[in-house]
């Protein structure tokens, strides 16, 4: 587990550290948009990622978003960041068969150096 996905702060914490009110939070959580981790006792217990989460929310909404244009733009987001770390892997791979294709490509160069006959010692009919 990432250290950023420890649960650590109570509510009353979280809810100051992300500038909003514990009831707040409450209400995020039945609407969907945040899902803190519980204690054994059912206590809810925010990570830092959380508080990461909360302020984008507070962004958002004090950007006149509602929270279900909220719900949609953090999924939309969660997907682009899935869409980036594709395309990093994709990346990764096109340059990985670069490199397989120009070793592949200098061994047929190395074979055909092999099986060339140098000039000087070549026999050429000259008579036309």
């Amino acid at each position: 587990m990432e250290e950023r996905d420890r649960a650590l702060y109570i509510i009353s914490v979280a809810a100051e550290l992300a500038g909003v009110h514990a009831q707040t939070l409450r209400i995020y959580e039945r609407k969907g948009l945040i899902a803190p981790g519980r204690t054994a006792g059912g206590s809810r217990r925010y990570s830092d990622r959380d508080i990461s989460l909360l302020r984008r929310i507070q962004e958002l909404t004090t950007a006149g978003v509602s929270l279900a244009g909220v719900r949609k733009i953090l999924e939309l987001e969660v997907q682009l960041e899935g869409a980036a770390e594709q395309i990093l892997d994709l990346e990764a791979t096109i340059e990985n068969l670069h490199g397989e294709l120009r070793e592949r490509v200098e061994a047929v160069h190395r074979q055909y150096r092999r099986t060339l006959v140098p000039v000087r010692t070549a026999v050429v009919d000259i008579r036309r």
